[in-house]
C-alpha cells in the first residue's frame, strides 16, 4: 500500500516537472529563429558535448528503478553563452534524448528531459540578467573579463539550484528519505564538479572565440572530464556504500534474536536499494520467517503462513564458516533487477555478518537461559520447585531489614514423620512423589507473600509475612498442616502425611539464625509432646538447647564409649525366679552425668550415630549375657531397637555378626519393637524382621495397646512376645477397661502362642492381679531397679532367701502353678520357653 502511494506522488511529481520542461520547449519552438547552414555543425557539436556531459557519471538504484545522476552545466553554460536562449533550449533538449536513448522508460526519459530543460532555463535567464545577451542569431562577440566570470557562475548557480532541487526531490520520494539526506551525499564532489564546469565552460568560449569549430575538439575533453568524475564519484560512492555496510552489520550486534532480524530486514532494503527484504531460518521448526521493508516488518512467523511473494528476489544463503546452511536472506523488488558484481559481494559480506549475529544472538540466548537456570537453581530446590534454604535465608534477611515498614513476620518450620520409612518402603520415586505433592499443598495454602522453602530431606519451611498480630500466626500454621491431611496417592495406595511445626516470630535480636533456631526448637517442641503445632517460648526452650549440645557430641560419646547398659530383670510372677533382663541404654555425660534415653534417644535417632549407639548397646548387653551364663545363669537379653534400625539395610547382618562373635545363640537375644511403628514402616521393616526371625532371633512388641492400630501391627510382625504398657498396669486395680484389656492381651497370646511380659510392676496387689488375668511375667521395681550387669549377677546369686536366681517370694504353693524356666548351670541343656498358668 505505501508502495503504490510511492508511486502515485512520483508520478505526480514527474508530470508536473514534464509539463514545466514542454512549456519551455513550446516557448522555445516559438521564439526559435532560422539557423544557417553554415551554422549547423556549431549547434550539432554544441548538441553532441550536451549530450556527452550527460552521460552517468553515478547511477543508483532506488527500490527498482536505477537513476543516473549527472553534470552537464558546462556545455550548457557554453549554450546559453553563445546562442539564443531557445536554441540553447532546443539543444540541450535534443543532447539529453541523445544521451537517454538507451532507456526505454519514458517517465524517465520525459523527467531527464524537462529537468535539464528547466535547469537550462534557468542559466539562461541567470546569465541575461547578469548581462550576457547572445543575439538572436549564432555570434561569438564574447568579451572576456569579470563580468563574464561572474555570469557564468551565476548561471551555473542557477543551474545547480534547478537540478539539484529537481534531482533529490525524486529520490527523496522514492526512497522516503528526508530531502537533505539525499543532497548531503556527495554534495562537495559535485560542488567541485560545478565550479570544473564553469572553468571548462570557459575555456570552450575562450576556444571558440577566434574559431567556433573548433568546439568539434572539446568533445574528447567534456568526455575526458566526465570519465575523471565520474571515477572519483564513483570511488566515493562505492566507500560510502561500504562505511553504510558497516554501519548496518554493527546494528547487528545485537543480544537478541528478534533484533537482529528486524534490524537485518529493515536496513537491508537500505543497503541494496530494494522494495524490501526477508529473512528465513530454516534450522528451526517450524521454519521461521521475518519479512518487511526499511524501518518497517510486515511479518513475523511460520514460513509455510507467510504471504506470496510477488516480483524478483535474490537470495543468498546464510552459511557458517563449515559451510552449515542455516537459512536464506532475500532482497525483494517490484521489476526485474541484476546486481552489479560488487552488489554481489556486499551481499555475500552482509549475509555472512548476518549468520553470525543469528548465532551469536543464539549463544547470548543460550547463555541467558543457562544463567537464568543456574541462578534458579541457586535458589531453588530441583525436586520440588519450591525455594531452597539459601533463598529462604536471604528472604528472611531482607524481611529483618525491613521490618519497621512490613510489619511482623514470622517462621514456620514443618517436618514430616516417618518420611524415610515411605522411601525405603515404596523407593525413592514414591517418595520424590510425596514430597512433590507436599510442596504443592503448602504453596496452595500459603498466603499471597509468604514464601515456601524446602531445607532439604522432609523438612519445609514458610516464611509468614504480613502477620497483623503474633496469634494469626498459630491459625496460618493450622491451616497450612490441614493442608497436608489428606492421602496422598501413591503408586495405587493411600498414604497419610503426619508432619509437626514449629512456629517462631521474628526476634528482636539475633537476626536470621536466631529465628531458624527458634523454630527449629518449636517444632521438637511440638513432636515430643504429640502436637501438630508449637509456638516457641522461651521458658522452654532450656531443654532444646540441651538437645542441640548433646547433637554435636554424639560422635564423641560413640567413641569414648560414655553409652552404658542397664539392666532390669524379668520375673516369674508366680515363682518370683529370674527369666530374662532387658537392657536400658544410658548415657554417662561428662557434665550432664547419667542421661536416660527419653533425654538422647531422639537426637541420636537423627543423627548419623545410630549405628555405633545400637553396636554399643548390644556390644555390652552380649557381653553381659556371656557373663551370666559362665556363672551358671541362662537368662535371655532383651534390646530396645529404634525403628530407624529396622530401615538400615545394614542392622540384620550387624546384629547376627555380634551374637556370631560373642558366641551367643540367637534365640537368647530379644529384640524389643515399639508397637507404634506405623503401617508404612512395616512395608519395609518386614525383611529386616523375617532376616532376624529366620536365624533365631526373638522378637518382642514393646508398650502393646497405646497404639491406634494395634491387631493391625500385630498381624504383620512375626513376633514372639507381647509387652503390656506400663500404664495398664498401674491401673489394673482399679479400672476394669486396664484389667480388660490385660486379659484380653493374655488371651490373644495364647491364641497366638505368645508369651506375655508386664512393665511397670510395682506392688504384690499389682502382682496378684496380673496373676489373675494368666500374665506370667513381669518387671519393675517391685523385683528390682534397672542396674549394671555385675551388680544383677551378685542380685542373681545372693537370690531372695538364700534362693538364688529369685527376687520374690512365690505368690502359691510349690507345684500349684506351672514353673517357669530355671537357671541354667554351666554343662546343662537350653531352658524351654516359659508357659501360661493352666
Amino acid at each position: 500500500m505505501n508502495d503504490a502511494k510511492t508511486d502515485r506522488q512520483l508520478r505526480l511529481y514527474v508530470g508536473l516537472v514534464a509539463f514545466g520542461g514542454l512549456c519551455c520547449l513550446v516557448w522555445a519552438a516559438g521564439a526559435l529563429t532560422a539557423v544557417a547552414p553554415g551554422q549547423l555543425l556549431y549547434v550539432t557539436a554544441l548538441t553532441v558535448i550536451i549530450a556527452s556531459a550527460t552521460s552517468r557519471l553515478i547511477e543508483m538504484r532506488v527500490r527498482s528503478d536505477h537513476h543516473a545522476f549527472t553534470s552537464t552545466s558546462g556545455s550548457i553554460l557554453v549554450a546559453v553563452a553563445t546562442v539564443p536562449l531557445p536554441l540553447a533550449l532546443i539543444c540541450t533538449a535534443l543532447g539529453i534524448l541523445i544521451a537517454k536513448a538507451f532507456l526505454r522508460d519514458s517517465l524517465k526519459i520525459s523527467f531527464s528531459v524537462a529537468k535539464n530543460v528547466l535547469a537550462a532555463g534557468a542559466a539562461g535567464a541567470a546569465a541575461y540578467l547578469a548581462g550576457i545577451r547572445p543575439p538572436t542569431t549564432l555570434t561569438f562577440a564574447v568579451e572576456f573579463g569579470p563580468r563574464l566570470v561572474a555570469a557564468l557562475v551565476l548561471a551555473s548557480l542557477a543551474y545547480a539550484v534547478v537540478d539539484e532541487l529537481l534531482s533529490h526531490t525524486v529520490v527523496a520520494l522514492a526512497t522516503r528519505t528526508a530531502w537533505l539526506q539525499s543532497f548531503k551525499r556527495n554534495w562537495d564532489v559535485v560542488a567541485v564538479v560545478r565550479l570544473i564546469n564553469v572553468a571548462v565552460a570557459l575555456l570552450v568560449l575562450y576556444v571558440v572565440k577566434s574559431e567556433p569549430l573548433f568546439i568539434a575538439a572539446m568533445v574528447p575533453a567534456m568526455l575526458a572530464l566526465q570519465f575523471a568524475t565520474k571515477n572519483q564519484i564513483r570511488q566515493r560512492v562505492d566507500q560510502e556504500a561500504w562505511q553504510r555496510l558497516a554501519a548496518s552489520t554493527d546494528q547487528l550486534n545485537v543480544t537478541d534474536l528478534t533484533g537482529v532480524l528486524h534490524a537485518a530486514v529493515t536496513r537491508v532494503p537500505e543497503l541494496f536499494s530494494a522494495d524490501g527484504a526477508e529473512i528465513e531460518l530454516r534450522d528451526v521448526s517450524p521454519p521461521r520467517l521475518v519479512r518487511g521493508s526499511a524501518n518497517r516488518i510486515s511479518y513475523e512467523g511460520p514460513a509455510t503462513e507467510a504471504p506470496a511473494r510477488t516480483g524478483e528476489v535474490i537470495e543468498e544463503d546464510l552459511r557458517g564458516p563449515e559451510n552449515e546452511r542455516i537459512g536464506v536472506l532475500r532482497l525483494l523488488f517490484r521489476k526485474s533487477v541484476k546486481l552489479s558484481d560488487s552488489e554481489k559481494y556486499k551481499l555475500q559480506t552482509f549475509a555472512s555478518s548476518l549468520y553470525t549475529a543469528v548465532q551469536n544472538a543464539r549463544a547470548y540466548t543460550e547463555l541467558k537461559r543457562i544463567n537464568a537456570e543456574n541462578a534458579h537453581a541457586a535458589a531453588h530446590d530441583p525436586l520440588t520447585g519450591l525455594a531452597n534454604r539459601r533463598e529462604l535465608l536471604e528472604q528472611a534477611r531482607a524481611r529483618f531489614a525491613a521490618r519497621n515498614t512490613d510489619g511482623i513476620f514470622a517462621l514456620l518450620l514443618i517436618d514430616l514423620n516417618h518420611f524415610k520409612e515411605v522411601n525405603d518402603t515404596l523407593g525413592h520415586t514414591a517418595g520424590d512423589d510425596v514430597l512433590r505433592e507436599v510442596a504443592k499443598r503448602l504453596e496452595e495454602a500459603a498466603a499471597p507473600g509468604d514464601l515456601v522453602a524446602r531445607l532439604g530431606g522432609d523438612e519445609f519451611a514458610l516464611l509468614l509475612t504480613g502477620l497483623p498480630t503474633p496469634a494469626v500466626a498459630a491459625h496460618r500454621a493450622t491451616a497450612l498442616l490441614d493442608s497436608l491431611e489428606r492421602p496422598i496417592e501413591v503408586e495405587g495406595m493411600q498414604l497419610t502425611v503426619e508432619a509437626a511445626g514449629g512456629i517462631a516470630l521474628a526476634p528482636g535480636s539475633g537476626g536470621v539464625q536466631e529465628l531458624m533456631r527458634r523454630a527449629d526448637v518449636a517444632m521438637y517442641q511440638a513432636k515430643r509432646g504429640g502436637q501438630r503445632t508449637a509456638t516457641y517460648a522461651h521458658a522452654r526452650d532450656t531443654a532444646d538447647v540441651g538437645r542441640l549440645m548433646l547433637g554435636g557430641e554424639l560422635s564423641r560419646a560413640v567413641a569414648e564409649h560414655e553409652f552404658t547398659v542397664d539392666f532390669q530383670p524379668i520375673v516369674d510372677l508366680g515363682s518370683g525366679e529370674v527369666t530374662s533382663a532387658e537392657a536400658l541404654a544410658r548415657w554417662h555425660h561428662p557434665q550432664h552425668g547419667h542421661l536416660t534415653p527419653g533425654q538422647f534417644l531422639q537426637t541420636v535417632e537423627r543423627s548419623g550415630q545410630l549405628p555405633g549407639f545400637v553396636d554399643a548397646v548390644l556390644e555390652q548387653a552380649l557381653t553381659a549375657y556371656r557373663m551370666w551364663l559362665e556363672a551358671g545363669f541362662d537368662l535371655p537379653v532383651a534390646v530396645n531397637v529404634s525403628p530407624r534400625s529396622l530401615l538400615d539395610e545394614t542392622f540384620p547382618a550387624a546384629v547376627l555378626t555380634q551374637l556370631a562373635r560373642h558366641a551367643v545363640p540367637a534365640d537368647r537375644l530379644v529384640l524389643e519393637l515399639a508397637e507404634t511403628l506405623t503401617l508404612s514402616q512395616l512395608e519395609v521393616v518386614d525383611r529386616a524382621l523375617n532376616e532376624l526371625r529366620d536365624a533365631g532371633v526373638r522378637l518382642a512388641l514393646d508398650d502393646f495397646g497405646t497404639g491406634v492400630s494395634s491387631l493391625s501391627v500385630l498381624s504383620r510382625l512375626p513376633v514372639h512376645q507381647l509387652k503390656i504398657d506400663r500404664g495398664f498396669v498401674r491401673a489394673v486395680e482399679t479400672s476394669a477397661e486396664a484389667a480388660a484389656v490385660v486379659r484380653s492381651t493374655v488371651d490373644l497370646a495364647r491364641s497366638l502362642h505368645l508369651t506375655v511380659v508386664a512393665e511397670g510392676v510395682e506392688s504384690e496387689p499389682q502382682r496378684l492381679a496380673l496373676w489373675e488375668l494368666g500374665c506370667v511375667a513381669g518387671q519393675g521395681h517391685l523385683f528390682a531397679r534397672p542396674m549394671r550387669s555385675g551388680r544383677l549377677l551378685a542380685t542373681l546369686q545372693r537370690g531372695s532367701a538364700g534362693r538364688p536366681g529369685v527376687l520374690a517370694g512365690a505368690l502359691h504353693p510349690a507345684g500349684s502353678v506351672v514353673r517357669m524356666p530355671r537357671r541354667r548351670t554351666p554343662g546343662q541343656g537350653r531352658s524351654s520357653l516359659p508357659h501360661l498358668p493352666a
